[in-house]
């Protein structure tokens, strides 16, 4: 049967990378599915003599099997349709113009306010819902993250989501080290902006081979990306994920939202292929063009 409500643990990572920055990345589970799921993860965790918290920075080689085992048993409840993911990212190349200063100041929180808005696809829930917002602690200030919590309320009393109950107390930080949802959620997340941003290329300074721990690292990534496959064929993690029609933003297990703010410039000067380009021609000139 349908759910009646949702949990959405939400968390962010590398607001600034060489490539790509400001991920922001959800897992929703029904309401009836929530603890089942815990006490499997949890459970899990115990069996692997993983008694601390799950983060993708502290993935290591001496590790990296019982992270695969873990990760494989959260991507099986995506596969069935239990734990719904979402990452949302913006490509460095397409440069936001316009910005009123205020604006930038809250980047944080007003990408993190699209993210809710859009990512999920939520105004296409086929029935009403309650929706509880747990999000990992905002490195921001108390004043800024109150603000945010009134426009997230303000949604529900927009045309397209007044189907969607939120109540003021569903909208809570949290510790990331209480929730083994919230800490699978982390390596996904950190999993694809190490990817995205070349830092499985990354040497110890003075030496001419990886580190162990970004090998590991690696190998872990193109675990979770084999999993993701499993459930999209072909699927890129670049781009935005493609959908048949706007209701399996709402459905799908698993999507990539590459963000493109509506007024922007593209600078080939920032993409991957053109930095290596200009390692092998040190002289050609950039381009800059209105996206």
């Amino acid at each position: 049967m349908p759910e009646k409500e949702y949990i959405l643990f939400c968390d962010e990572s590398d607001r600034r990378g060489k490539y790509y920055s400001n991920f922001y990345g959800g897992v929703m589970v029904g309401a009836s599915q929530y603890e089942r799921i815990t006490r499997r993860l949890d459970e899990l965790k115990l069996d692997l003599n993983l008694y601390g918290e799950i983060k993708w920075k502290k993935v290591t080689a001496s590790y990296l099997d019982k992270y695969i085992e873990l990760m494989s048993a959260f991507f099986d409840e995506i596969a069935q349709g239990n734990l719904r993911i979402r990452i949302m990212f913006r490509q460095n190349a397409h440069q936001p113009t316009g910005l009123y200063p205020k604006q930038v100041e809250l980047e944080y929180f007003m990408l993190y306010y699209q993210f809710i808005k859009h990512a999920y696809g939520l105004r296409h829930a086929p029935e009403p819902i309650k929706l509880r917002l747990y999000f990992d602690t905002f490195p921001d200030t108390r004043e800024k993250a109150k603000q945010f919590n009134g426009y997230l309320l303000g949604l529900t009393e927009t045309n397209p989501w007044q189907d969607i109950t939120i109540i003021p107390e569903d909208i809570t930080e949290v510790r990331s080290h209480d929730h083994v949802l919230l800490q699978c959620m982390d390596v996904v997340l950190g999993s694809m902006a190490f990817r995205l941003n070349d830092k499985q290329k990354a040497k110890p300074a003075g030496m001419r081979q990886r580190g162990k721990r970004t090998i590991a690292k690696e190998k872990l990534y193109k675990v979770i990306l084999g999993e993701i496959r499993k459930i999209r064929p072909g699927f890129n993690i670049g781009v935005s994920t493609r959908v048949e029609d706007l209701a399996q933003r709402w459905t799908a297990p698993y999507l990539h939202w590459n963000f493109v703010p509506a007024n922007s410039e593209f600078n080939n000067h920032l993409t991957k292929k053109d930095n290596k380009r200009q390692k092998k021609n040190p002289t050609e000139p950039t381009s800059v063009s209105n996206a």
